[in-house]
């Protein structure tokens, strides 16, 4: 039981960091149309910067902050710049976006070297279950999660977000009401990227920070997108809490199907429901 509880509580603090890291792509694509296959290396960079504010005596939560708006800065500069003269050219935005995969991470080489980085935990110490200890900060990354679904909901649920559906429904009739859809457009992009930064530093303390961690994070939020289903904030959550689970508890029970437990999931749900969890059909 004491072994259950803890697989458990893994699953669930796990699955909170990958939905803080798969959120705002899904919100990009299926709002937007846009692919950003650089997501993963913002969630790097925004890691980066809330581990440098960290060290130097920085808040752990104002580092993650600092951290996600750095990386959402880099981002305004992506879709202003590039992005935003590709919308539904599929291949030409993967095309741009992996390549700023390249430009993002050889900058944080150049700046912070290539060696793991990690930064102590916010909150110390642990509960008991039975015999065992798990640590409060994982706990601490649930909470957040949780927090970050329900303010994402009730954004949805605001003028603003209706502005959203409406732009991603039909963007000519949107225009025709008096409606930026180019300024409100470029705000979910920021957001989405704010939340992959966010995501980045508060990962640190389990999952540390790495060069190759970019393109780990980016398969991750890919698999959550398409289990969930594009543009579902409530699948995004609940794709995240499954995988999640499917992880800690393979790692415990079955470390040798372990690694290929998420790919699993990722074929069953891609044969009997391609939509995705929770998204919507074609």
């Amino acid at each position: 039981m004491e072994t259950f509880v803890l697989n458990f509580l893994n699953g669930l603090s796990f699955g909170a960091v990958l939905f803080l890291l798969a959120s705002g792509l899904s919100l990009v694509l299926g709002l937007m149309g846009i692919l950003n296959l650089a997501h993963g290396a913002l969630f790097l960079f925004g890691a980066y910067v809330g581990i440098s504010i960290s060290k130097a005596g920085g808040n752990f939560l104002v580092a993650a902050l600092l951290g996600g708006l750095a990386a959402a800065a880099v981002g305004l500069i992506m879709e202003r710049v590039f992005l935003r003269h590709l919308r539904g050219l599929i291949l030409e935005q993967v095309l741009i976006s992996f390549g700023f995969i390249y430009v993002i991470t050889n900058a944080a080489n150049w700046i912070w070297g290539t060696a793991t980085q990690v930064v102590a935990s916010p909150i110390s110490g642990s509960i008991v279950v039975g015999s065992m200890h798990f640590p409060k900060y994982r706990l601490y990354l649930v909470v957040i999660g949780l927090a970050v679904y329900l303010g994402l909901y009730l954004f949805d649920k605001t003028r603003i977000g209706a502005m959203v559906r409406a732009g991603m429904d039909n963007p000519e009739m949107t225009k025709g009401l008096g409606i930026n859809l180019e300024l409100v457009s470029t705000g979910v992009f920021c957001l989405g990227i704010f939340l992959a930064g966010f995501a980045g530093i508060l990962g640190v303390p389990i999952l540390g920070a790495y060069p190759e961690i970019a393109l780990e994070a980016l398969n991750l939020a890919l698999i959550v997108v398409v289990v969930g289903g594009t543009g579902s904030i409530q699948g995004a959550l609940l794709a995240s809490l499954l995988l999640g689970m499917l992880d800690s508890f393979g790692t415990a029970f079955f470390p040798g199907l372990a690694s290929f437990s998420i790919y699993i999931a990722l074929i069953v749900i891609l044969l009997f429901r391609p939509e995705g969890l929770l998204g919507r059909r074609a």
